[in-house]
């Protein structure tokens, strides 16, 4: 909202108006701001530039059979992809000019998103299994308890034995001692001993870690 102010002079005063007085009229006016819809932002496409997309004017070129072909215009470079039923791709975008090669884009993609799952599989987080066991436990939960504890080595994962005391079970902590150690010249040859059996409160721990 402004104003403006402007003099009105008295020109042909009606009567009862003295002349050389001068009328201060304001008027006010109000400001209608047009908005216009904002032009939604195209979203970046993954990958390198295929094709039409390779919006320069010259390129470094490498045809389908690997021949670098130097410099050329992009709609030349296109044209020739065209062509041989192929893609042009851009493989070096930092380059001046950036380089490009004609290949199948299709099967491009596919090998570069075979690379990249392999070496994600490779790529292994350690983590620390639990396993958990009573001082008077049977040979059968034992034997249970030891293959869980191979395939975990197996998958490059640590462990850690947790033997827990009820009641009465306390007065004989030897057989906590007796029991981890057991479990730990059983494992010598796949594993070694991070952590030594320790007591914490009411249980014993003892941590191990693949060879």
């Amino acid at each position: 909202m402004f104003c403006n102010r402007f003099t009105v002079r008295n020109v042909g005063l009606p009567a009862g108006r003295r002349p050389g007085v001068e009328r201060i009229v304001e008027t006010s006016e109000e400001l209608t701001t047009i908005r216009r819809p904002m032009r939604p932002v195209a979203p970046e496409k993954d990958g390198p530039r295929v094709n039409e997309d390779i919006r320069i004017r010259e390129v470094q070129l490498i045809d389908q059979d690997g021949q670098n072909r130097g410099v050329v215009l992009t709609r030349d470079a296109i044209a020739m992809a065209q062509d041989a039923g192929l893609d042009l791709v851009e493989i070096a975008p930092n380059s001046t000019p950036p380089v490009c090669k004609i290949l199948d884009y299709g099967r491009f993609k596919y090998q570069n998103q075979k690379k990249a799952n392999e070496a994600r599989k490779k790529q292994h987080i350690v983590e620390i299994k639990e396993i958990k066991l009573r001082p008077g436990i049977d040979t059968h939960d034992y034997d249970v308890k030891m293959k869980a504890i191979h395939r975990f080595f197996e998958d490059g994962d640590k462990v850690k034995v947790t033997l827990r005391f009820r009641g009465r079970e306390m007065a004989h902590q030897e057989l906590g001692y007796k029991l981890l150690n057991k479990v730990r010249d059983e494992l010598t040859t796949i594993a070694k001993v991070e952590s030594e059996p320790q007591l914490e409160g009411r249980q014993m721990i003892m941590v191990l870690a693949p060879r």
